[in-house]
């Protein structure tokens, strides 16, 4: 019986070791922290084939590390299907993709308040990171990149630790004994313990024993240590050191911080670094040895990190503005021989006052809001309440549109505190557009305008002014686009888009051409001519034609030869060279001369003559610009001079000439218009348009 109740006691007193040992830390009621993650926050280049791993403040709990609470997602909102588990000692949550990422894209990984301590705490708020896979899954071999202590090193402790560095995360069940070893002297093996940072980047030697003094040690990384794709070194990383004669007892020292010592106006998003003065031991840098409080000394969550000879605390959220802060590093935290500081490292800072967070407005408009009769060639502008983000203001965020939705082109400037789109091209007359400014404008703080700015004009009626002068009446000569009465002769390939014709002379007159005679007689075609060719020995009606046309072109001639009162007298003594002309009538007693391109700007309406006593010679290579909608058809080159017009190969001609004597084109030249001549005209592979209606 008394057995039997023993028995009963031992089970009671069993339950309650259970029960202790599964109960919630008593007492704890700080939330937990992502102190890293890999990939880290904005990393690029991550291979495609590597898991994402997150490292708490403190032990989690198992069953709340689940594809629930650990999640990936991209591009986009896609979710990535994969297998998420939680290390032994409950600090590391490991997310495995199901398969590999896709390359060159971005990512997020969340942790949500779903992921609890042990004791039952929450994150205090999702925790998420971004990162961009590389573009190719991750071949490359990795490196270290640095020992401590380094090759050659002489003096070194004899109670320190052994570090490699490596260019990027490493696979943890590669970092062993087996695969970073230290041998000293000679071939002898040196026992220790090797463990790698929860950030995968530093692999740690710890001797089981203080090492000989005054010894020659090598060690060495072999090609069994791999990096997270799987890629191994790609040769056995070894170095030398020897040791001092005695162990190192001094206390490392913190040489720096950032933000300094009293250091104000300190940015909220700032990282919190310290720099000792030697290598320190990674495992003794975290979340408990180099904290964050204010104000109040509240603590402020965050990672904290350890890579050279630097430790960083990175806040998971924004400081508060205008708050004092201070940061802590404590004897905890020791170098590699085990020396901790010989006090904690206590500073403060101050963050700035609160930034500009109110939105920008537009102030005026240029049109305003429903304004009517705006002229055609206006730009449109914006002026806003303070200076802008200059990168904000494009053709995506300044629109103008019309009529309708149509789209106008142009460019967009901003200067001062004014936007500015210039279309590309008058806008059309009598017209609603309708001007926008989107929210992607922000101000120089990146407030966005609180609304989209919206506003419409109407343009003005088209006015039709009358020219300076009128054109001159061509007649029936304008039924042709080359007219001669001594002559038409063309070698190369031409090409003319008209009519041709040649009287009194006969047919004959016209060579090169290779004509096919129709069957009525009264015209002829060629493959050079897009039109006909007449002559005065072909048959009738188109001798009497002919002469009526002789007759319009000599009297077109007289008319433009003897037009008064001109606008412009002896302009440029005839080289008229690189000038902008504008509609009128010039006259010149000279030659004229035209070395570069001329330019004749004016309206579909305006009318241009040219009175020239002498010849007309254009150089080579050379154009007759028309600009602002001015026609050839309204242009007339009136040529007296006894050698008569000579139009430069390669160059690019506009309007009607009206000559007394020859008109030659020289190699590849093109005319828009029309070669009216009282002699001849001759051509070498032009081509030569007649001018639209």
């Amino acid at each position: 019986m008394k057995k039997s109740i023993f028995a009963g006691l031992m089970a009671i007193l069993l339950l309650g070791f259970i029960a202790s040992c599964a109960a919630p830390v008593p007492g704890d009621i700080t939330a937990p922290a992502v102190n890293s993650t890999v990939p880290a926050n904005a990393a690029v280049n991550v291979a495609i084939d590597g898991n994402l791993t997150a490292i708490f403040s403190e032990a989690m709990k198992t069953e709340t590390i689940s594809t629930t609470t650990f999640t990936l997602e991209g591009p986009g909102t896609t979710v990535v299907s994969g297998v998420v588990s939680l290390s032994e000692d409950g600090l590391t949550a490991i997310f495995n993709p199901a398969a590999n990422l896709v390359g060159n894209t971005g990512f997020t990984a969340t942790i949500t308040t779903g992921a609890q301590d042990l004791a039952g705490n929450a994150l205090e708020s999702n925790y998420a990171w971004t990162f961009t896979t590389a573009a190719i899954p991750d071949t490359t071999a990795p490196v270290v990149s640095s020992t401590v202590p380094a090759n050659l090193a002489v003096a070194v402790a004899l109670n320190g630790n052994l570090t490699a560095s490596f260019n990027e995360a490493m696979k943890s069940s590669t970092i062993s004994d087996t695969t970073f070893t230290l041998a000293g002297p000679g071939t002898t093996v040196v026992p220790g313990v090797v463990s790698l940072s929860v950030d995968g980047l530093i692999a740690t030697f710890n001797p089981a024993a203080d090492l000989a003094a005054s010894t020659l040690f090598t060690a060495t990384i072999t090609t069994g240590a791999q990096d997270l794709a799987g890629n191994a070194l790609a040769s056995s990383h070894a170095w030398t050191f020897t040791t001092g004669a005695v162990p190192d007892t001094t206390a490392a020292t913190v040489l720096s911080t950032v933000p300094a010592a009293n250091a104000t106006d300190v940015a909220i998003a700032s990282y919190i670094t310290a720099t000792f003065s030697e290598a320190m031991t990674t495992g003794t840098i975290s979340g408990t040895s180099f904290f964050l409080a204010g104000p109040g000394s509240t603590a402020v969550a965050g990672a904290v990190s350890y890579t050279g000879t630097t430790a960083t605390l990175n806040p998971n959220v924004d400081l508060a503005y205008n708050t004092l802060y201070t940061a802590t590093l404590t004897t905890a935290v020791t170098d590699l021989a085990g020396n901790p500081l010989a006090a904690n490292k206590i500073w403060t800072f101050t963050t700035g006052v609160a930034p500009d967070t109110t939105a920008p407005t537009v102030i005026s408009t240029v049109p305003a809001a429903s304004a009517t009769d705006i002229a055609i060639a206006n730009d449109v502008t914006a002026t806003f309440s303070e200076a802008m983000t200059t990168g904000t203001i494009s053709g995506t965020s300044f629109i103008l549109a019309g009529p309708g939705t149509t789209a106008v082109a142009g460019s967009v400037s901003y200067t001062g505190t004014t936007a500015t789109f210039n279309p590309a091209a008058n806008l059309a007359y009598s017209t609603l557009y309708t001007a926008t400014l989107t929210t992607a404008v922000t101000d120089m703080a990146g407030n966005p305008l609180a609304a989209a700015k919206v506003w419409t004009f109407t343009t003005a009626a088209e006015v039709v002014t009358p020219p300076l002068i009128a054109a001159v009446e061509l007649g029936t000569a304008g039924d042709y686009v080359i007219l001669a009465k001594a002559g038409i002769t063309t070698t190369g390939t031409t090409a003319i888009i008209g009519n041709i014709a040649v009287s009194p002379i006969g047919s004959a007159a016209m060579t090169g051409f290779g004509f096919v005679a129709d069957a009525s007689a009264t015209f002829s075609t060629s493959s050079l001519i897009t039109g006909r060719a007449y002559a005065a020995d072909y048959t009738e009606p188109t001798p009497t034609n002919l002469t009526t046309a002789i007759a319009a072109m000599e009297t077109a001639y007289t008319d433009a030869a003897g037009r008064t009162l001109p606008n412009y007298t002896e302009l440029a003594a005839g080289d008229i060279s690189g000038l902008t002309l504008a509609p009128g009538l010039y006259t010149w007693s000279s030659a004229v001369l035209i070395n570069t391109n001329v330019t004749l700007s004016g309206n579909a309406t305006d009318v241009w003559i040219f009175q020239i006593a002498g010849d007309l010679t254009m150089a080579a290579s050379t154009s007759v610009v028309l600009s602002g909608g001015a026609l050839p058809k309204n242009i007339f080159w009136q040529v007296a001079g006894d050698t008569g017009v000579t139009i430069g190969a390669s160059s690019s001609f506009n309007g009607v000439v009206l000559a007394r004597t020859a008109i030659s084109l020289l190699s590849g030249a093109t005319v828009n218009g029309r070669l009216l001549s009282q002699t001849a005209v001759t051509l070498i592979g032009n081509a030569v348009t007649q001018p639209s209606p």
